[in-house]
């Protein structure tokens, strides 16, 4: 029995084949000379789901469906047919429930051979041997990079480092005086002070080689699983699969690297682009604004305004469960990565920044402004006419597509058009002003 060695692409694409042959876990281990667990694993860590119907039928993971006699839930239908047989109900129907396959709880969890699985309109899951690849691929190389802490881990450990350095101490002594509190080890210790990690550096350890600062230093990801079924690829198939809902671009606009910096939520369909100031460029301070907007807005205007996320492969977008569900587990919104160095996947918001470098030129230092002159500016940007539009605001698309009030909650005001202004004069302070 073969152990300590990953599946090969041939021995999944085997796994896929008798899945179909519906074999069961013991005589695909034989087949394989593997263990019956490790192809448990493998079939549970890499199925991936499909929201399909059956021959003729649209799909529909409504309890009730097969029994309900609702008719034209939808506005305007016309259609004497029962609900249920266009799928549409599910997101509007008052008495909809969930039913999920009760086979897919126990081996094989997929529904690879399936015998019901052309008339079946649940959500079904499926094992696919090349997807099952390229994300092993992707956890492998990710896992061999970064540090495995979240930023409250760090944190808590920078409380109890960084103080007692700054007294001279070394991180020896430390190590051997607080082992029980620190849990990682002094090797560690050292990666996250040499990544400017914690409060100290490396110029404060007594006998540490005093080297040049680096002109750039790579963020680290929080969560190195981050893109895991929140690729391009899958925002392509799920905006596939609810074409109806809005789509949001959130980006972040630099000053200069390590001051303040801007996080945009641009709302696509009307070409509306809210702004928020951050002290860092963190994912903390990203789940901060999230929170706060989630609380501000109410959950349900909050949903019906963002249940579409897609970001740049940023580390401060690279906590995607703390944006994607509140502090109460319930899930607000989807977050979903555009491909690496791919700008033009989110070119609405790219668009608007070009705007937003109209008032605060690049390389222009964000510490001297305030929330406030942030949302000056956008409100001037959300009140400027776009052709794209038909010669409307983005203001104005806000208000028309989601209610009036809508941009206050983001701090947006509507300027007179005489009044637009697009130069740094807008926010010129003191001898700016002057020059």
């Amino acid at each position: 029995m073969k152990k300590h060695t990953h599946l090969s692409l041939d021995e999944r694409i085997t796994i896929a084949q008798l899945l179909k042959d519906c074999s069961p876990f013991k005589a695909i281990a034989r087949e394989l000379g593997r263990d019956p667990s490790t192809i448990s694993k493998e079939v549970r860590g890499h199925r991936v789901p499909k929201k399909s119907g059956a021959l003729g039928k649209a799909f529909n993971n409504c309890a009730h469906r097969f029994g309900c006699d609702c008719r034209r839930l939808c506005t305007g239908c016309k259609n004497n047919r029962y609900c249920w047989t266009c799928g549409k109900c599910i997101s509007i129907c008052p008495d909809y429930k969930e039913q999920k396959c009760s086979r897919l709880s126990s081996p094989p969890y997929v529904c690879n051979g399936c015998q019901n699985l052309n008339s079946c309109t649940l959500e079904k899951w499926f094992y696919r041997a090349q997807s099952a690849q390229e994300e092993y691929k992707s956890l492998l190389s990710e896992a061999r990079e970064g540090i495995s802490l979240s930023e409250d881990e760090i944190r808590h450990l920078d409380s109890i480092i960084s103080p007692l350095i700054l007294k001279g101490q070394s991180l020896n002594h430390i190590f051997q005086n607080h082992g029980d509190s620190i849990m990682v080890s002094e090797s560690t210790l050292y990666r996250l002070i040499n990544d400017n990690l914690f409060t100290a550096r490396n110029l404060d350890l007594p006998r540490r080689v005093r080297f040049s600062k680096r002109k750039c230093r790579k963020n680290r990801k929080i969560d190195k699983q981050c893109r895991t079924g929140r690729t391009y690829l899958d925002y392509q198939v799920y905006i596939q699969e609810h074409p109806d809902l809005p789509v949001t671009q959130i980006d972040s606009v630099e000053g200069v690297k390590g001051g303040k910096v801007l996080l945009t939520i641009h709302f696509v369909q009307a070409e509306f682009m809210a702004a928020f100031l951050r002290d860092t460029n963190d994912s903390q301070s990203v789940i901060d604004i999230f929170n706060r907007l989630y609380l501000e807005l109410r959950c349900d205007i909050f949903i019906s305004l963002m249940p579409v996320l897609l970001a740049d492969n940023g580390s401060e977008f690279s906590n995607p469960s703390r944006i994607e569900f509140d502090t109460q587990g319930n899930q607000r919104t989807h977050l979903f990565y555009c491909d690496p160095a791919s700008p033009g996947q989110k070119g609405s918001a790219e668009r608007n920044h070009e705007l937003i470098r109209l008032v605060i030129p690049k390389g222009k230092p964000l510490d001297s402004y305030t929330q406030d002159d942030i949302s000056l500016m956008m409100s001037h940007i959300n009140s400027y006419c776009r052709p794209s539009l038909g010669n409307k605001t983005p203001y104005d698309m806000m208000c028309f597509l989601y209610g009036k009030g809508i941009p206050e909650r983001f701090g947006i005001h509507k300027i007179a058009p005489d009044d637009v202004t697009l130069r740094p004069s807008l926010l010129a302070k003191g001898d700016d002003k002057d020059e």
